[in-house]
């Protein structure tokens, strides 16, 4: 009788053990993105509900219950994402990133999914009106990002000084003191800060191309192939562009 029990509770722990076992293979469909929760409306910080929304935040919502992940969302600062990627903390990273040829050599990136300008942001009675302003001015851009380099570009033309910072409401803030004369900043991410600080204005920056976003993934990543197939069903059925009107058009 004994015996028989034990066999009983052997089976029964082999059973159990099973079942975890099953259980715990699920997270091998959880994908990580990684983001830098500090620009909307790609991506912020919602402080009634303490969670990551924005644009780039839905795009990677529906391309992974697509593909039948779940998915996580880990933020940090901008500079640090690609590395933090390679590292193995992510599986992708969505945060308004363009791809330039510098990213490129430690990243892949998906196809283009939305296009914007670069910005010369400035409070409005600076005086700056033109590029050719901004000599001897200092200019505000975030670490690592392609308006660092559109300063740069800029520079070679121009004497500038240029300041970097991790976080743009860092910069808006710098700017908003007078430490910053003027900032380098997407169009798309300047409304939202023309909107909640009225003395600020902002013209285009000519000399430099549009901004493009895509998403990064490690080299040889095979999600790039999966991700790019359902970012273009998405450009096909209208999702891309319901998602454009929602967080660019105007809408809370």
């Amino acid at each position: 009788m004994k015996a028989k029990k034990w066999l009983l509770g052997l089976m029964m722990s082999i059973l159990i053990v099973g079942v975890l076992g099953a259980c715990g293979n699920g997270d091998d469909k959880k994908l990580v993105m990684l983001t830098s929760a500090d620009y909307p409306p790609y991506e912020s910080m919602d402080t009634n509900t303490n969670e990551i929304v924005g644009f780039d935040v839905d795009i990677a919502k529906y391309i992974t219950k697509e593909l039948g992940y779940e998915l996580e969302i880990k933020d940090m600062d901008f500079n640090s994402l690609i590395t933090a990627m390679n590292a193995g903390k992510g599986d992708f990273i969505m945060a308004g990133m363009t791809p330039d040829e510098d990213r490129k050599k430690n990243a892949d990136f998906s196809d283009i999914y939305f296009t914007a300008k670069h910005l010369i942001v400035t409070k409005k009675d600076s005086g700056i009106e033109t590029t050719e302003d901004l000599k001897d001015k200092t200019v505000g851009v975030q670490t690592g990002s392609i308006q660092e380099g559109v300063a740069e570009t800029v520079a070679e033309t121009i004497d500038i000084k240029i300041e970097t910072r991790n976080r743009i409401p860092e910069i808006i803030q710098e700017m908003l003191v007078g430490r910053f004369d003027a900032a380098i900043i997407e169009d798309t991410v300047a409304a939202g800060h023309f909107k909640n600080n009225p003395e600020l204005t902002g013209f285009e920056v000519k000399e430099v191309s549009e901004a493009g976003s895509a998403i990064a993934f490690e080299k040889g990543s095979d999600l790039t192939v999966e991700f790019n197939r359902v970012l273009n069903e998405m450009k096909d059925n209208g999702e891309l562009d319901k998602l454009v009107v929602k967080w660019f058009g105007g809408e809370e």
